[in-house]
């Protein structure tokens, strides 16, 4: 076993390393750029770094919603603590983001407002998994509600995200992932993320039909979100992290294979010129592949 413990895969640009273990293995480390952060990518109208949401003017340690107009627009996302509230998943395939105080904001650093944009505060590491190519486990445990990491890479538009993905062959990897949120008055914002070429340590998190993760849209400052990884439930020590692929933690099969396993594996052998791939997370209410955004292809 070689694990490089010395070796951060951020290069220093998360405050707490990122650890990999095996990279010297048979199987080949992927090239990429690291960047903690959503990057503008093709197609995208909007810079994720440019500050475009108005901030508070609270002048007190930790906002509160009786004064906070961040938390009174939006409502409050975290307990004192920066646990996550709202741990319910919906059903929907839509979901709703959470707001953060940001650089705008007079309220301090350590505002309990103020959790994702922080970055990594949890010792993760890389690893080779058994059958399942590159995954991330978790070196401490991580309470129920915790951010534990950003899925950053280029923020990229509907068609480059379908050109990427009829370019794709099926060997290689699928990393876009499609956030659908609500965004009032019966509108919806879609955001695509492709941590392939240029991403972070959530670029190397595996699919689970079964997932001890699920992603939450924040908007700190900008108004393309940041999609937020955090603890579905209590997490040990050296467990592997995963999260669901189609946005959900029903544990429910998504949406186009809701049938018999017959024709799930009819659909499933391939879709719109995309080759399906077989899922390997070995959990009881797994449904044989990973799951595949059919709204990109249309």
């Amino acid at each position: 076993m070689n694990i490089d413990r010395d070796v951060d895969l951020s290069n220093g640009l998360e405050d707490v390393p990122v650890s990999i273990e095996g990279r010297s293995g048979v199987r080949t480390f992927p090239e990429f750029q690291y960047s903690p952060d959503n990057i503008q990518g093709p197609g995208c109208t909007v810079d994720p770094s440019e500050v475009t949401l108005p901030g508070c003017s609270c002048l007190s340690h930790s906002c509160v919603p009786e004064s906070c107009s961040c938390l009174q627009t939006h409502g409050q996302a975290y307990d004192s603590t920066g646990t996550l509230l709202n741990l319910s998943r919906p059903d929907s395939a839509y979901c709703s983001p959470a707001f953060e105080c940001h650089a705008l904001c007079t309220c301090s650093d350590a505002c309990s407002n103020r959790v994702v944009q922080r970055g990594l505060r949890i010792r993760l590491e890389v690893y080779s998994t058994k059958n399942r190519g590159w995954g991330v486990r978790t070196l401490e445990a991580i309470p129920h509600g915790t951010f534990v990491c950003e899925y950053a890479g280029e923020a990229i538009s509907f068609e480059e995200a379908r050109r990427r993905q009829l370019a794709q062959k099926s060997e290689e990897n699928n990393y876009i992932i499609a956030v659908r949120e609500h965004a009032g008055a019966g509108s919806i914002t879609e955001t695509f993320v492709d941590p392939a070429a240029v991403g972070n340590v959530g670029r190397f998190l595996n699919h689970s039909c079964q997932p001890n993760l699920f992603m939450q849209p924040v908007r700190v400052h900008s108004a393309v979100p940041k999609l937020a990884l955090f603890a579905g439930r209590n997490i040990d020590a050296q467990e592997e992290l995963t999260f669901d692929y189609s946005g959900g933690y029903s544990n429910r099969p998504p949406v186009e294979l809701l049938s018999t396993h017959s024709d799930a594996a009819i659909q499933a052998s391939r879709t719109d010129g995309l080759q399906r791939k077989e899922c390997h997370c070995g959990a009881n209410c797994c449904v044989r592949f990973l799951p595949l955004d059919l709204s990109v292809l249309h």
